[in-house]
Parts: C-alpha cells; sequence; structure tokens
C-alpha cells in the first residue's frame, strides 16, 4: 500500500512519521509562504512604476520589502528544496526506508510552521523595517518595528533548517543499501550532505546574533551599540558568517537536483562524477571564508578586503565546475526536453550570469560603487531566484510522477517554464543597468531617468506571476486528471525509480542491493531487458 492511501485522516498526516508525508506537508506550507512574499515583491514592483511613492508611505514601502525578504529567505529559500524534494527523495536514493530520525523531521515541520505563525503574527502587527538582514542600529533602537518576533521567527526556523541537516546527514552515513558507496551515490545526495554541514555549522552563528539583538533591544546590553562599549561591526561580522554560507545552503540542493535532471535527458552518466561531487564539498568549505566581501565599503582594513576579495574569486572555482561538467555532459548526449530539462537549462543559464556578476562585487573597486544599487538586487534574485527557484521547478516536475503517481500536461507545462524563464530576465535584467546607473536600492522614490527601464521591470514581474502560478494550476489538475506515471516514466537509473509510484510506506518491498555505478544507463537497459519476455 502506497503511503498516500495507507491512512487518509488529517490526523494521521499531522501525527506522521513517513518522510514523504512530511515533505509533502512542507511543499504545502512553503508554497503558501511563497505566495506571499510573492504578493508582497508585487506592491514593491507597482510603487517603483513610478517615480514618487504614491501607493504607499516610504515607512511603509521599508516593511514591505523587508518582511518580502525575511519570507523569502527564510521560509522559502532556505528550505524548499531540502525540506520537500531532499525530504521525499533522499532515503529512497540511498536504499533506505525512511530518514535516521523520523520523530526529529516531523518536529522540524512544527518548528517550521511556529516560525511561519510568528512571522504572519510579525506582518499584521506592523512588520519590520530593518531589511532581511536585521540591520544594527535599525533592529536594536527603532521601536517602530517588531524585531522581536520576526527574530523569533527565524530562530526556531533556524533550529527546522539544523534538524534537516542532521537528519540528511545520520542517514546518508547509517543507513545506505548494500553496495552503495560513497561513490556510487548520486549527486544529489552529495549536494544534501554538503548543505547540511553548513546548516549544522552555520546557522547556530545567526541564532547567537538574533538572541544578541533581542537582549540589547529589551534588557539594553550594549553588545553592538558603541555608545555602551559594543562593537558596531560585531553584528555584521556574526550575520555574514551564516548569511553567505546561507546562499549555498540555498543553492547546493538546487544543484543537486540539476544533476540528476541534466543525466537523465541527456542519458549520460555525469561528466566527471566525483570532481562534482567534491565540488559540493569544496563549495560548503569555502563558504565559510568569504563573508567579509559584503562588508567592503564598512570600515574594514585594506589587508582583509585584498584577502577576502582573493577568497572570494576562489569560491568561484567550485561553482564553475559543476557548470562546466554539466556542460560536458550534454555533449553528444542525447538530450531530449521535457520540462524538468527545460527547467534545468534556465537555472544554468540564469545562475551562470549571477555568479559572473557576482565577480564585480568581489572586487573592492567596483564594489564601492555596486554595492548599495540596483545591481545587488539583480545579482542576488539572478543566484537565488533565478538560479534556485528553477532547480527548486525543475525538481518539482522531475519527481512530482513519482510523489503523486500521476503526469502533468506536458505542453503547458512547458510553456510555463518558458514564460517563467522569459518573466525572469526581463524583470531583473533591467535592474543591473539600474544599478550600474547608479539607482540606490531600498528607496521607494527615484529619479525620473530610471523610470523607463523600472516599467520594464514591473511588467516583467507580471509575467514572472504568470510563470509561477500556472504549475500551481495544472500540478493540482493532474492529480485528478493526470495520466497514469508508472514506476519510472523518465527511464532514469537512481534508486527511487525503481519503486513503484507513488511509493510504497516503507520505500521498497525488501532493501534494494545497489550493484552499478550512479548514472548507469546500460544497466538500466539490462534491467528492462530481463523484463521483455524472449519470443520463440
Amino acid at each position: 500500500m502506497n503511503y498516500l492511501s495507507k491512512e487518509k485522516g488529517l490526523l494521521s498526516w499531522l501525527l506522521t512519521g513517513d518522510h514523504k508525508r512530511i515533505a509533502i506537508l512542507y511543499l504545502i506550507s512553503i508554497t503558501f509562504f511563497f505566495f506571499i512574499g510573492g504578493a508582497l515583491a508585487g506592491l514593491i514592483r507597482l510603487e517603483l512604476l513610478t517615480p514618487q511613492p504614491d501607493l504607499m508611505a516610504a515607512d511603509t514601502y521599508n516593511k514591505v520589502f523587508s518582511m518580502h525578504g525575511i519570507i523569502m529567505v527564510f521560509l522559502f529559500l532556505v528550505p524548499s528544496v531540502p525540506a520537500t524534494i531532499g525530504n521525499f527523495c533522499l532515503p529512497m536514493m540511498v536504499g533506505a526506508k525512511d530518514l535516521a530520525l523520523p520523530k526529529i523531521n516531523l518536529l522540524s515541520w512544527y518548528l517550521y510552521v511556529a516560525a511561519g505563525v510568528l512571522m504572519l503574527y510579525t506582518m499584521i502587527a506592523g512588520g519590520v523595517d530593518t531589511g532581511w538582514t536585521f540591520t544594527t542600529p535599525l533592529s536594536t533602537h527603532y521601536l517602530n518595528s517588531h524585531v522581536i518576533s520576526a527574530g523569533m521567527a527565524a530562530f526556531i526556523a533556524g533550529f527546522s533548517s539544523i534538524f534537516t541537516g542532521l537528519n540528511f546527514i545520520v542517514t546518508t552515513h547509517k543507513m545506505r543499501a548494500p553496495g552503495m558507496t560513497w561513490f556510487r551515490l548520486p549527486l544529489f545526495v552529495w549536494s544534501h550532505y554538503a548543505a547540511s554541514i553548513l546548516m549544522i555549522l552555520g546557522t547556530p552563528v545567526l541564532a547567537i546574533s538574533l538572541v544578541l539583538i533581542m537582549l540589547e533591544r529589551v534588557a539594553g546590553i550594549g553588545v553592538f551599540d558603541p555608545a555602551k562599549g559594543g562593537d558596531p561591526l560585531l553584528f555584521q561580522h556574526l550575520f555574514w558568517f551564516y548569511s553567505h554560507p546561507a546562499v549555498y545552503i540555498m543553492i547546493l540542493p538546487g544543484m543537486g537536483v540539476i544533476s540528476e535532471v541534466v543525466s537523465t535527458f541527456a542519458r549520460k552518466r555525469v561528466f566527471g562524477y566525483t570532481a562534482v561531487a567534491f565540488s559540493s564539498v569544496a563549495i560548503a568549505v569555502f563558504a565559510f571564508f568569504v563573508w567579509e566581501h559584503h562588508m567592503f565599503i564598512m570600515g574594514v582594513s585594506n589587508y582583509s578586503t585584498l584577502v577576502f576579495s582573493l577568497l572570494t574569486m576562489l569560491v568561484a572555482v567550485p561553482s564553475a565546475i559543476k557548470i562546466f561538467n554539466w556542460t560536458f555532459t550534454l555533449y553528444q548526449g542525447s538530450i531530449t526536453f521535457e520540462t524538468p530539462m527545460l527547467y534545468a537549462f534556465g537555472f544554468m543559464g540564469l545562475f551562470t550570469i549571477g555568479g559572473l556578476t557576482g565577480v564585480f562585487l568581489g572586487t573592492t573597486g567596483a564594489d564601492i560603487h555596486l554595492t548599495e544599487t540596483y545591481f545587488i538586487v539583480a545579482h542576488f534574485h539572478f543566484v537565488m531566484v533565478g538560479g534556485m527557484l528553477m532547480a527548486f521547478l525543475s525538481g518539482i516536475h522531475f519527481w512530482w510522477p513519482k510523489m503523486t503517481g500521476r503526469m502533468y500536461p506536458e505542453k503547458i507545462s512547458q510553456l510555463a517554464a518558458l514564460i517563467t524563464f522569459l518573466g525572469f530576465n526581463l524583470t531583473f535584467f533591467p535592474q543591473f543597468i539600474l544599478g550600474m546607473m547608479g539607482m540606490p536600492r531600498r528607496y521607494a522614490a527615484y529619479p525620473p531617468e530610471f523610470q523607463t527601464l523600472n516599467v520594464f521591470s514591473t511588467a516583467g514581474a507580471t509575467v514572472l506571476g504568470v510563470g509561477y502560478l500556472l504549475p500551481i494550476l495544472y500540478l493540482t489538475w493532474s492529480l485528478k486528471y493526470g495520466e497514469i506515471a508508472g514506476g519510472n516514466p523518465w527511464q532514469a537509473t537512481g534508486l527511487e525509480w525503481q519503486t513503484q509510484s507513488p511509493p510504497l510506506t516503507e520505500n521498497f518491498p525488501e532493501i534494494p542491493i545497489m550493484d552499478h555505478e550512479a548514472y548507469d544507463y546500460e544497466w538500466l537497459e539490462r534491467q528492462r531487458e530481463k523484463e521483455v519476455p524472449s519470443v520463440g
């Protein structure tokens, strides 16, 4: 009996220990907060349609873009792929019946929901005007801001991520199927393993930072206030020590998705499998040594600026290895253009632009000019929204038949992928130009000469919204009317595709034996030949 049909009552879902059901609970919750964050983004773009703040007051605008950033980062981008696709697929990929710690897994979802409720309370109570970075002294001194509840929400969401990362690490170490050596693991598992290391080591630093903000705000302890003996740069160091690795907490799982999708729809083993696997670990290591490139305009020494600029260039190398190896995987591959592959192509293009523009920001001279402009907004969104969200949508479409046992309408899903790609570029590419021209970010008003590009950006956001809404409609439709998927509709090689769709409650009738390399399509052909009876 599959995991959807065993027990259908709401209570059975709310008390479940099944990683697949918890993944679905996460998917519903995360999608809800994505659309709240997206609605706030729509208000931002409507305000910027004209040079004057005629839709909302400047203070309200500050709160809208702050809440947009906080919700998107802490309640969507960080948990999106690991908590949904990772939760659903990783145990099956290693041949396990469940994650190592099922009750901790359920607790992580409840912590996420608690964080979401606190964030909704923050919005209703009046919001936060500090930006998503909780920058001091805005977060410690100004009273017209609900920093305590927002900080607690981010704090709790952080522990949800820690529990998820802990579960992934223990499962990968202890629950691999017989024959599943480290170098037979899917690259999806390698990426989640590296991201889990970042979650466990980096997230407590953010938690400490938020606690210190609350102590200074409530008890008047001088941690960051120089008038009380505090250091105003200390918060920046603590926050960015977590928040640059957080970029890779968000993007590494998405890179794992792309490895699976590119290999499947090129019908080839990933070129340089070992290099791609170790590049995930290298990203996790280097991510902790580049935080100060966010602080080049904050009075840090010239020597440390030089060191962190060089380290920033180095961290780009393992990401470039992935792009290079995916490209060579496609070379002479038998490529087909199903929807997951279209989203994967979108990821590769948008993430490459985001990464290349990051080189500008790792260079001190350019960063000083660009860091408080819309160039930063465009760069961040090309990496995190253009990259991570395209990977998320690629993964959802790739594993949707496995999750539900149903296919979605291919033509309209391909159209949605195209609309999303075009809408994204129309929204954010003009912002690179605005940043080069000097338009500052975080302002509700701007000089009239910037209006044309802002009109393009707002029009693009409308197109992008359509691209995001379409999957909700046709995926929901597919739950009842979609064609039956079968166990392996993409003819992929991973263990998760060797069980039925939707999977059994315990994933497999019996623990599988991994007797082939990852992405071995010749093995898959041999298996198919065994299933077809010979004639005569």
